[in-house]
C-alpha cells in the first residue's frame, strides 16, 4: 500500500474495502445483512464505493461493490439500487466532508451496548479508551431508520469533522482518510467500548483519567498512526491465506 497521503486506484480500494467487510464479519461486528461501509474514489469524494443491498459481509468481493455518484438523482431508481439508509447516510457524509473518505458504520456488540446507555460517552479509563479522547461526537437524537434526507443530513452534521460518531440507541460510525486508519478506529473503538462495559459491569466506580492526562495519552497515540497500516496488512494476509476470494 502507498503512503497515507497517496490516493489508491479504484482496484486497490475495492480489494481493501472488501477485506474490511470480510474482517468485520469475522469479528462479529455486522448485523444480519445490514450495516454499510463506503470509500470515496478520486480526489473530490464525489464518487464512492458502497456494499450492495443485503449482501452478507462475509461474502462480499471487490467486484460486488457499487460505484455511486453523490450527485446522481437516479441512483435509487436503478435495479441494483443500494440500501436506502446507506445511500442517505453515506451520501450525505461524503457530500459534506471531503476528508471523510472512508465511512464505516456497524453495530458491534459492545459499542452498541454502550450506545444504549443514558450516557453513552466513552470515558478515558485506560489507554485504549483515552485514545479517543476529544475525537468522538455523541448523537442523542436518534430518529429511527435514516432512510430519508432529514435524518441522514442530521447524522452527517452530528459527525461533522470528528472521526467518530457514537450514535445513541444505534451503534457507531467511524471515518478516516484511508481504509486502514478507519478500520483501526473501528477495531480499537470496539475494544474500548468492551473495556467500558466490563468496567461498568463490576459495579465499582470508574477510575476516570484527568482531562490533562487523557489529552496527553490521546496525543501520544498519534505516534502510532502507522500501526493501523501494519495491522490491516497482516489481517489482509491472514484473510488471503484463508480465503482470497475477497479480491475477486
Amino acid at each position: 500500500m502507498g503512503s497515507q497521503s497517496q490516493l489508491q486506484n479504484e482496484t486497490e480500494l475495492r480489494i481493501d474495502l472488501a477485506a474490511a467487510f470480510r474482517l468485520a464479519a469475522s469479528f462479529g461486528w455486522n448485523e444480519s445483512v445490514s450495516n454499510h461501509f463506503s470509500c470515496a474514489v478520486g480526489a473530490d469524494g464525489g464518487k464512492f464505493l458502497l456494499n450492495p443491498k443485503w449482501k452478507h459481509f462475509a461474502r462480499i468481493r471487490a467486484s460486488d461493490l457499487l460505484l455511486l455518484d453523490v450527485s446522481d438523482p437516479e441512483t435509487m431508481r436503478r435495479a441494483n439500487a443500494p440500501d436506502a439508509t446507506a445511500w442517505s447516510i453515506h451520501g450525505a457524509v461524503h457530500r459534506k466532508n471531503v476528508d471523510a473518505r472512508v465511512v464505516l458504520h456497524a453495530h458491534p456488540p459492545y459499542s452498541t451496548a454502550l450506545s444504549s446507555l443514558r450516557d453513552p460517552g466513552l470515558k478515558p479509563i485506560d489507554q485504549t479508551t483515552a485514545r479517543f479522547y476529544g475525537l468522538v461526537n455523541v448523537d442523542l437524537g436518534f430518529g429511527g431508520l435514516a432512510d430519508g434526507d432529514g435524518e441522514a443530513e442530521r447524522l452527517a452534521a452530528a459527525l461533522g469533522e470528528a472521526p467518530i460518531l457514537m450514535m445513541g440507541n444505534h451503534g457507531v460510525t467511524v471515518s478516516a482518510k484511508t481504509i486502514p486508519e478507519a478500520f483501526e478506529h473501528l477495531y480499537l473503538f470496539e475494544r474500548a467500548a468492551k473495556n467500558m462495559i466490563l468496567a461498568y459491569s463490576s459495579g465499582q466506580p470508574l477510575s476516570i483519567m484527568s482531562h490533562d492526562l487523557a489529552l496527553k495519552t490521546a496525543a501520544e497515540w498519534l505516534a502510532y498512526t502507522n500501526q493501523a497500516y501494519a495491522h490491516f496488512e497482516q489481517l489482509k494476509d491472514m484473510l488471503d491465506e484463508d480465503d482470497p476470494s475477497f479480491k475477486d
